[in-house]
């Protein structure tokens, strides 16, 4: 996912003072309606970082009613050339590489990222998925038609209007990003709810959205809660999208949510279970330590984590043995010290949920191999923690667990494990590890999960689309599929006196 030729990697911001902990609306910043306020937690630490000013309904309706206005007929935003759309969006790549340092930090002290995880990798993704999206916002074209009689028909992508974006905190900046350029690229108005477990960066970004010059209202940004804030989002009758990154429990609530309002248009990018098959011919030490950064990157908090590991029966020793060895490696500790390898957990629930799995693994008959259980006395660590001899029937190997933890399969031969492989729900990616051009490319077609990596794991870029099948999800992320769930689709057919092919 680093590049080659990644910048060095400063220190990071001593003593970072957070300005920004409002709700931010029109380009201005306003307290909650309410008056309530919610902690923001270090997780490596368990302090609390701020305040932040606590949105619900009452603060999204006057966020509805600003981005309504941006998006009128005639508005500032609405008359603006597509050209200069995409200059604003170079702008706020260029603020946002202006303020790298500033970001990487915040999101290390609030999401517990490991800083340089943070600097080189959330930052440059961002940075290019919106440099991406700016040079898309004068392409986005429609089509001429030869209709039958004498009719001249073309197409337009329109933007849809208000959009919602509900983003995780296991990615803020990233997330916050992939949802704001695609849509903005289009010409939509947006109001971003980020988690409230990691608000901070977004609100930053805010801040240099106004920076930039975008006109009052096209972006808004309310921090709050999911059963408050985000609920008033999914089912409020004038926003025309929601779009969400998440859990595929809390996904289901929204698309039942946007049913029952205004049947407005949803993507859902949602939970995985993903299966990563290593073949007994291939490149074993690559395949050992992409199949562990698939499952170990960010402790474990991805969506595409490579959570079912299958490993063909005659090298599954010697890859337990050497994958056990791997995750032993880990240096746990506050992220934004140099020396340190894994970070903590985000919050209190997630680790308790995540050592409750570990202990269903123990109780179920898999082979506690490393790890398993909490790491220090303050923070929410867990030990890097390897299963072997799992069974598909057990809880860590039907269940997202969404921490650093590993489990181990073995299979015999092509056909079983492909059977296997998609017996889950989920289907959003999948890696597949030969030699073998052959054996790639059939069990790439066969497998049910959006992305398939071969021979390698977690390469993800802004223009290639990013989503999942089944229950992971509905829509593409990224790409020019991306732009495709920011546009309606209008047909327009003018009658003529008559026509020449």
């Amino acid at each position: 996912v680093i590049s080659p030729g990644a910048p060095d990697i400063p220190a990071p911001l001593a003593n970072l003072k957070i300005q920004h902990t409002k709700i931010f609306i029109n380009n201005e910043w306003h307290e909650s309606v309410s008056g309530k306020k919610f902690p923001v937690i270090n997780p490596a630490t368990e302090e609390v970082i701020c305040q932040v000013e606590e949105g619900d309904k009452a603060d999204v309706d006057k966020a509805v009613k600003a981005a309504r206005q941006a998006f009128q007929i005639g508005s500032p935003w609405r008359t603006m050339d597509a050209s200069e759309r995409g200059r604003l969006l170079y702008k706020l790549a260029e603020l946002i590489e202006r303020d790298r340092l500033l970001l990487a930090t915040m999101e290390s002290i609030n999401a517990g990222k490991i800083f340089s995880t943070a600097y080189l990798m959330d930052l440059g993704v961002s940075i290019k998925a919106l440099q991406y999206y700016a040079g898309w916002a004068d392409k986005i074209h429609g089509q001429t038609i030869p209709s039958d009689g004498n009719i001249f028909t073309y197409t337009r992508r329109e933007p849809i209007g208000v959009c919602g974006q509900i983003i995780p905190w296991n990615g803020p900046l990233i997330m916050l990003i992939w949802k704001i350029a695609p849509a903005l690229s289009c010409g939509n108005t947006v109001i971003v709810k980020p988690a409230e477990q990691t608000p901070l960066t977004a609100l930053h970004v805010a801040s240099l959205i106004k920076e930039t010059g975008f006109p009052p209202g096209v972006v808004n940004i309310v921090p709050g809660y999911g059963p408050t804030a985000g609920a008033a989002i999914s089912s409020h009758m004038d926003i025309d999208k929601v779009a969400f990154t998440g859990s595929t429990e809390v996904g289901k609530l929204i698309k039942e949510a946007a049913g029952k309002s205004n049947l407005k248009r949803v993507t859902l990018e949602l939970g995985g279970k993903s299966p990563c098959i290593v073949f007994a011919d291939a490149d074993l030490d690559s395949a050992i330590e992409f199949a562990h950064q698939g499952v170990f990157f960010h402790q474990g908090q991805i969506c595409v984590a490579a959570s079912r590991l299958f490993v063909e029966e005659s090298i599954y020793d010697e890859f337990v043995r050497r994958s056990v060895e791997r995750a032993q490696k880990y240096v746990l500790g506050n992220p934004l010290e140099s020396e340190i390898s894994q970070g903590p957990q985000i919050d209190k629930d997630q680790h308790d949920k995540i050592l409750g799995l570990i202990e269903s693994g123990k109780k179920e008959g898999a082979k506690l191999e490393c790890g398993g259980g909490r790491w220090g006395n303050k923070g929410f660590f867990i030990q890097p923690t390897v299963f072997s001899n799992v069974t598909d029937e057990m809880r860590i190997a039907t269940e997202e667990i969404f921490g650093p933890v590993q489990q181990i399969m073995k299979f015999k031969c092509t056909d079983e494990v492909i059977k296997r492989a998609n017996n889950t729900p989920y289907g959003l990616a999948a890696g597949v590890f030969t030699k073998d051009l052959d054996k790639a490319l059939t069990v790439s077609s066969a497998l049910q999960a959006g992305v398939v990596w071969v021979n390698c794991y977690l390469v993800v870029s802004a223009q290639c689309p990013f989503g999942g099948f089944k229950m992971s999800g509905n829509g593409r992320e990224m790409g020019e599929y991306g732009l495709h769930e920011y546009t309606e689709l209008k047909t327009v057919a003018v009658k003529i006196s008559q026509k020449n092919s």
